[in-house]
């Protein structure tokens, strides 16, 4: 998710997932598998379709209070796959951790509000926005900081510079000082670890055409708030390939390579 200004206020949606269903976690139509639940594709595809459409709509009716007909791109809701599976996902290992951690989690975002805001009323995207930036607030500002390292400083500011929200070209040192006088980057960096925690301990497990998993962040920023994506799983991490699963071995083929 991309959107960059969000609202303060109240009340959140519940999620809910589904049992996994079968043996193995490489079947090519779920999207994630987290410990023993799974997130199937079709309904990544369902969740966004559905905000799709309700973007467009709502795109078309301020469109035509002024007389206009608005073009293909600004139909196009600037929300893609990957960042509905970020807050499935998000959500999911959040309120583990906020269990495990005993992390207060508040109502601060409702969403009718963001479905305001981001023009998709009434769409299971806006409730799950909802529920996953309650829970991020809350474990930036329940978990201990954390530590930053060279990787761990130089993954934030490439999310800030993606975002928009920090200038390019700080060298590592820079970057050190910067971040120095920035207490959100020990915040951040905390759930980005917890995240991590929680992906080792579950053996979460992600379809390989979804690139990473990211943490939809929140910053405050002179503008309001700006969202940026940090990620905390990536290809060359816990990232599997589960569309070509690894053969069976059976009795035959052990001979055969002996």
């Amino acid at each position: 998710m991309r959107a960059r200004r969000l609202i303060a206020a109240a009340s959140v949606a519940a999620l809910a997932v589904l049992p996994l269903a079968a043996c193995g976690r490489s079947a090519p139509d779920v999207a994630a598998y987290v410990g023993d639940r799974t997130y199937p594709v079709d309904r990544v595809d369902a969740i966004h379709d559905e905000a799709q459409a309700a973007y467009a709509e709502a795109m078309k009716a301020s469109a035509a209070q002024q007389g206009a007909t608005p073009t293909p791109e600004q139909l196009k809701l600037n929300v893609d796959r990957q960042d509905i599976l970020n807050l499935l996902v998000g959500i999911d290992l959040g309120k583990r951790i906020a269990t495990e951690r005993k992390v207060q989690v508040a109502d601060q975002l409702s969403a009718e509000q963001i479905g305001r805001e981001l023009r998709v009323p009434n769409t299971e995207y806006a409730k799950l926005a909802a529920e996953w930036y309650d829970l991020y607030l809350g474990l930036e500002a329940g978990l201990p900081p954390a530590e930053l390292t060279d990787d761990s400083r130089g993954d934030l500011y490439d999310a800030l510079v993606k975002a928009g929200v920090a200038p390019a070209g700080w060298s590592a040192d820079e970057q050190r000082q910067q971040f120095e006088q920035a207490p959100f980057t020990r915040q951040v960096s905390a759930v980005s670890e917890a995240l991590q925690d929680e992906v080792e301990e579950l053996d979460v497990t992600v379809n390989p055409r979804f690139a990473a998993l990211e943490i939809p962040a929140l910053l405050q920023t002179q503008n309001g708030l700006q969202q940026y994506d940090l990620p905390y799983v990536d290809g060359n991490g816990q990232v599997t390939d589960i569309s070509t699963p690894e053969p069976v071995a059976t009795e035959a083929t052990e001979q055969a390579a002996s």
